[in-house]
């Protein structure tokens, strides 16, 4: 979604080059004491933030947070209180990338992605008019006329070369492989496309109409290995300013300059990558943690000796003392008080217990899978033994979700055997959570699961951050994060010894992705872990499966010592 928009008020001048002139300011947007409330429930308060030209901006924070609401205010979507003013330099183009982006159902993925750029078009069909209008006789009769009809099909001709012109077709077609689109696949009507394809459709179409800010939600969800490459170097490449929401904390230290932290209805930034402001963040905590326990301290000293003057004062009656003790009482109400920090706030409890089972766990002999005359397992041979933490990588469409389904038996190999190990019981988690039914309540999903009460459903419920209202929303209604949590509860309940993972991280936030990269390290069973998310895959496996050519390939270690190899 492009959002043009007209400056709510002017910015001063400066540098700044924009793609239709000059940009007013080293300042693309700017927000200032920005109050947003929703129903009930205020996002922010008093927020103040600065975007400037060529920031690479992290907007991180727990599933919840505002981060959305932000970009959604940034664009015009969602209207502040009143007081604060957003304000967005003179021919700043505002892009903005949902999580799920609005796209007509009935166009194809392709024309959807070539329509991206509006200007394109128009400028086709300018230089059609200017070229018309050469062969007419008061154009070219008028040297004058002609002179400036020249002048401007030579502009025309430089931005549409510059837009790509005659080779905008295949650019896009190009974008849209490199992003991880399926060929064949952008021929299709956008209805029958599912959410992940869309959301490349949608990328796409922003990264051709090139907004001088680009707001990104989410965008490397879904994308392949090879996808998330392209998007970093487009991002680190990219003239103009991005922010980005992502839970990629790889990505993250590859692409940002900046990092902006939503917590609480608060903003804090920072200059440098992910893992610095983790780091800073830790030893600013600390620091404040030691100022704090300093200050009560000094704050106990001082009430002690307002305790005491007001006892002298009363026991000697002594005006002296009591002048004294209020005289105390308001220094200490001046006193600038340092807050006590949050050192832990309260995360996703997800104990994954499993038992030990058989020592071969599963076994794939000389497996094929074919659809639709397309092969996409050819002679695969691998063993799983038990305790392995083995990652599945690949480009989208290659079959790894084949896989997970051929072990679970929800599909059958059209040659060879798939062998599950005795005392082995499977629990699947779905990456498009379809093992979910839309229709239930999250209470009733865990009481059936779990055959337990509902006060003890309520209370489990709890430990995956769902509050006592959320247990009666339909699942239909929950966030992907919200539903991603939902399922590992699920897989918890399953008790299950294998764990077959397709996509797990894709949906949560950093916070959650680290419990389970912890549940999964003290977890007593095996697992199979379809991922994309390369700092998981260095946390979480100790064995990747590459999956190309549907042809599989076995390397020791996580997602570094598999690009190390790669490399050589």
């Amino acid at each position: 979604m492009l959002i043009n928009v007209s400056p709510i008020l002017p910015l001063g001048e400066g540098r700044a080059e924009g793609r239709y002139g000059k940009i007013t300011s080293m300042i693309s947007v700017s927000l200032n004491n920005i109050h947003l409330i929703l129903g009930a429930r205020t996002i922010f308060r008093g927020l103040s933030w600065e975007i400037q030209h060529d920031q690479k901006i992290g907007l991180i924070g727990p599933n919840g947070a505002g981060k959305s609401s932000l970009f959604k205010l940034i664009t015009g979507e969602y209207n502040a209180e009143k007081g604060g003013s957003i304000v967005r330099a003179r021919r700043v183009r505002v892009g903005y990338l949902a999580q799920e982006p609005a796209l007509d159902p009935e166009q194809t993925g392709f024309n959807a992605a070539l329509n991206g750029n509006a200007r394109v078009a128009e400028v086709k069909a300018e230089l059609e008019a200017v070229e018309a209008s050469l062969g007419n006789e008061e154009v070219y009769g008028n040297l004058k006329r002609l002179s400036r009809a020249l002048e401007r099909q030579q502009g025309l001709l430089e931005e549409f070369q510059t837009l790509g012109g005659d080779q905008y077709t295949e650019r896009v077609k190009a974008l849209l492989r490199d992003l991880g689109l399926a060929e064949g696949e952008e021929l299709k009507p956008m209805q029958v496309l599912s959410g992940g394809q869309k959301k490349l459709i949608g990328l796409a179409r922003l990264l051709l109409s090139a907004p001088e800010v680009l707001l990104l939600d989410e965008p490397d969800n879904h994308l392949d290995l090879a996808g998330k490459t392209y998007l970093e170097r487009f991002i680190q490449n990219y003239p103009g300013a991005v922010v980005i929401i992502s839970h990629d904390r790889y990505l993250l230290d590859a692409v940002v300059t900046h990092v902006a932290e939503m917590e609480d209805g608060c903003l804090t930034t920072f200059e440098g990558d992910y893992s610095s402001f983790i780091i800073d963040k830790q030893q600013r905590m600390a620091r404040q943690n030691g100022l704090y326990h300093v200050q009560q301290r000094q704050i106990t000293r001082i009430e002690t000796a307002i305790k005491r003057y007001a006892l002298w004062a009363k026991t000697y009656d002594s005006e002296k003392f009591a002048k004294r003790a209020k005289a105390i009482q308001n220094r200490l109400d001046k006193m600038d008080r340092v807050e006590k920090p949050l050192m832990e706030r309260r995360r996703m409890e997800l104990r994954l217990h499993g038992w030990r089972g058989s020592q071969k766990v599963l076994e794939y002999k000389d497996v094929s899978k074919s659809f639709e005359r397309r092969q996409v397992l050819k002679h695969v041979n691998f063993v799983l033994h038990h305790g392995e933490r083995v990652g599945v990588i690949g480009p989208n469409g290659a079959g790894k979700s084949v896989l997970l389904r051929l072990a679970l038996g929800l599909m059958q190999p059209d040659a060879g055997d798939v062998i599950v190990g005795p005392s082995i019981a499977p629990g699947y988690y779905a990456q498009e959570h379809e093992t979910l039914n839309p229709d239930q309540t999250v209470l009733d999903a865990v009481r059936l699961a779990g055959s337990m009460s509902e006060s003890s459903a309520v209370a489990f419920l709890g430990r995956y951050l769902f509050t006592y209202k959320q247990t009666a929303q339909k699942i239909a209604e929950l966030s992907g994060g919200e539903r991603s949590r939902l399922q590992l509860a699920l897989v918890v309940l399953s008790k299950s010894n294998f764990l077959l993972l397709d996509e797990p991280t894709n949906n949560l936030d950093i916070a959650s992705a680290e419990v389970l990269e912890d549940a999964l390290a003290e977890f007593e069973g095996t697992a199979l872990i379809i991922s994309h998310d390369r700092y998981f895959l260095d946390q979480a496996v100790d064995r990747i499966l590459t999956l190309e050519d549907g042809r599989l390939s076995s390397h020791a270690g996580g997602y570094s010592e598999w690009l190390r190899e790669k490399s050589i």
